[in-house]
């Protein structure tokens, strides 16, 4: 199977970093996979009106072309980025801007909302400092997953197949991250 890793972190000593690279040894040998640091690329996050007015004629900048093309080449998609603000980072929130465009993500036919990537699989991995407890009694944890995977991947028509959030990341115990690398082995080889 063919995977991309969609990452969002500016330390490489992060839990986050820490995450991409146990999964990347997890999947690699078995399956074909691809990782696109955004911090490491240097992504402009930056929808600008040039981007904006492009994606509606089909024309996109290069970076965001090349995203795409991996987008196409994958069948399962994992994004792995900390919950900061309650939500997403922003160089994750502008990729998602730029690279899930009008016409290669979704469209509109005769008004109607249609997702074009029907055919992908996706697994989202955050990290949040809150605990779990904290999140839910707020309805934060609705709110989140109701956001990235209802509001992005599922309007796109994408199957998110998992949702991990990985909490009280700040005080992350080895014990911790091997019950978290447990579940990744159980979505990913289960």
């Amino acid at each position: 199977m063919n995977h991309l890793i969609i990452y969002a972190h500016p330390s490489a000593e992060s839990l986050n970093a820490t995450i991409k690279n146990n999964l990347t040894d997890m999947l690699k040998g078995e399956h074909e996979v691809q990782i696109r640091d955004l911090h490491q690329l240097n992504f402009n996050p930056v929808l600008s009106e040039q981007d904006l007015s492009g994606q509606r004629s089909g024309v996109v900048a290069e970076d965001v072309k090349t995203e795409q093309q991996l987008i196409e080449w994958a069948e399962c998609l994992t994004f792995i980025y900390p919950i900061w603000w309650a939500g997403m980072p922003a160089i994750m929130k502008g990729y998602i801007d730029r690279v899930f465009s009008y016409g290669f993500a979704y469209r509109y036919v005769q008004g109607k909302q249609l997702g074009l990537l029907s055919h992908k699989k996706v697994v989202v991995i955050n990290t949040q400092g809150k605990s779990a407890e904290e999140y839910q009694s707020s309805g934060m944890d609705k709110a989140i997953t109701l956001t990235s995977d209802f509001g992005i991947f599922q309007y796109c028509g994408m199957n998110v197949t998992a949702h991990l959030i990985f909490d009280r990341a700040d005080k992350a115990t080895p014990e911790q991250i091997k019950v978290l690398h447990s579940a990744m082995n159980d979505i990913y080889q289960g």
